[in-house]
């Protein structure tokens, strides 16, 4: 029976780290590393997971494993600092409007980077139409429409 036990162990712990490997980053690779050296002691040494041994197993187990896969995480995906977007960068940049922007009024509302912006222009530029950020003041920009003249 503790064979048997044993080999369930060793296919659940691959089952684990097949299931890592298609989405990297779910932190199942420590549980599946335990299960699998589990079950290979298991099966080598059989009825020794029932014993008062096993607590000490596990910790000699787990504790490499988990520094392990620390390490290997922080070399495949290291801390980065968070992206931000300031509005004076947005300058030039080319978007569409996704609420008809309004004089002098911030309702109007463009897609700029895939981020949308509250945005404002010297004319009423209807929803649909591309613009050209023209500058920026705070967290509003300032649009004006791309006429088809304009392009070359």
């Amino acid at each position: 029976m503790t064979i048997s036990m044993g080999l369930i162990l060793i296919i659940l712990g691959i089952v684990l780290f097949i299931m890592e490997a298609m989405e990297p980053g779910f932190f199942i690779a420590i549980p599946a590393g335990v299960l699998f050296v589990l079950g290979i002691i298991s099966v080598v040494y059989p009825g020794i997971l029932f014993t008062w041994w096993t607590p000490m197993i596990v910790a000699v187990v787990v504790i490499p494993l988990m520094i392990l896969s620390m390490k290997f995480y922080q070399k495949v995906s290291p801390p980065s600092l968070p992206t931000t977007t300031m509005g004076t960068s947005l300058v030039g940049d080319v978007g569409k409007v996704m609420v008809t922007v309004v004089p002098d009024d911030i309702s109007g509302k463009v897609k700029l980077r895939n981020q949308i912006w509250s945005a404002s222009s010297e004319e009423v530029i209807p929803e649909g139409k591309k613009v050209v950020v023209t500058r920026s003041e705070g967290v509003v920009v300032w649009v004006k429409e791309i006429n088809e003249s304009d392009k070359k």
